[in-house]
């Protein structure tokens, strides 16, 4: 007989990214809820779900604390939903908020977040147009938790981006910017620096002790979304949030059957929060982030998209790191000083709660 100190029970690394999460989503919600007949379904376990020409994401947000550096909850619940459509090469058409509000919570700091919410989405020339409010019992919940939903179109260049991918590919591409694209030669392009958001949450909570001039990375990121589609040649798009960059390539390897070879020297990460990472025993390519995109863009027209990127606010810094290779199928980096090392996939963000 099986007793109560028995059963598995759900644990934060289960809701964190990486393999735990993984694990969880494949052997249960999948095992329930997959089998639609969605161009985009939820087994591909891509950023966003696509049915009858509509893109669909949800996404929940419980972010800790509610107000970091450079953001705060709804800054990031609009920018993680509004990128999460354009990673499968959407165009973000309008949103849905969800509030669910403990008892007691201040009225305001509430406004302080609509108002946030409001800011973001004429950033992201986007608007709320429904949704739901719902107050809980003191203690029922820590203080404010979001829920943002979001549908989007077939982005403008996203068939202009195709047919230059298919110059080069053929007919080897879906119709839509999906993790399984990517093909040896495609080189591996991101925005620009990694770790600020989780670091500049870690700053301001309780018992860390201390101090750095990092601001989170929140944003959303249509305008260099769109100028590498008008350029075209992308053929994969991910934002490396919870689990970070080597999560991201881990998940392109397992889905796209290929490796994926970084070069160390490339990953532009702050000498702050470096050592910051050094400070706390954490790794930079694990530490998520709400302001980046990494793309896999074929090889002849990786210089013009990385040039259309960094021409935008939030790519000024993009740079190539690395390459997808048909060699081997882990993701590998190559060190400063030579060598070589397996990227493994992170058991779960080591930083909880980012989003």
């Amino acid at each position: 007989m099986v007793g109560k100190s028995d059963v598995e029970r759900i644990k934060v690394m289960h809701g964190a990214g990486g393999t735990m999460m993984q694990k969880l989503i494949k052997e249960h919600i999948l095992k329930y809820l997959s089998g639609s007949n969605a161009e985009v379904p939820l087994e591909y376990l891509d950023d966003s779900s696509v049915f009858n020409g509509i893109i669909l994401k949800s996404d929940s947000y419980t972010v800790k604390p509610l107000f970091f550096p450079g953001g705060d909850i709804g800054r990031l619940a609009v920018a993680g939903s509004v990128n999460d459509i354009l990673m499968v090469g959407g165009e973000p058409k309008a949103l849905a908020l969800g509030l669910i509000i403990e008892e007691g919570f201040r009225i305001d700091m509430l406004d302080r977040i609509l108002r946030s919410i409001s800011e973001t989405s004429k950033e992201a020339n986007v608007n709320v147009i429904t949704g739901d409010t719902k107050v809980v019992e003191k203690g029922s919940i820590d203080q404010l938790m979001l829920n943002m939903s979001g549908i989007g179109l077939r982005h403008k260049f996203l068939d202009r981006n195709l047919d230059v991918v298919k110059q080069y590919y053929g007919d080897r591409v879906y119709r839509w910017i999906l993790d399984r694209n990517i093909m040896p030669g495609d080189k591996i392009i991101i925005n620009g620096y990694i770790g600020d958001h989780a670091i500049a949450l870690l700053s301001v909570r309780e018992g860390l002790g201390f101090q750095i001039d990092v601001v989170s990375d929140a944003m959303p990121l249509n305008r260099v979304v769109n100028e590498a589609l008008r350029v075209g040649g992308v053929v994969a798009m991910k934002d490396p949030t919870r689990g970070g960059l080597s999560n991201l390539l881990n998940e392109w390897v397992d889905k796209g059957g290929y490796g994926i070879e970084i070069y160390e020297e490339s990953i532009p990460i702050r000498d702050t929060v470096k050592n910051a990472c050094e400070y706390l025993g954490l790794d930079p390519l694990m530490l998520g982030n709400e302001g980046k995109v990494v793309m896999a863009v074929v090889d002849e027209m990786a210089e013009d998209v990385l040039k259309a990127i960094r021409s935008q606010p939030g790519g000024e810094n993009a740079t190539i790191i690395g390459e997808v290779t048909d060699k081997h199928k882990y993701v590998v980096m190559r060190t400063v000083i030579g060598g070589y090392r397996v990227v493994p996939p992170p058991i779960g963000d080591p930083v909880p709660r980012i989003c």
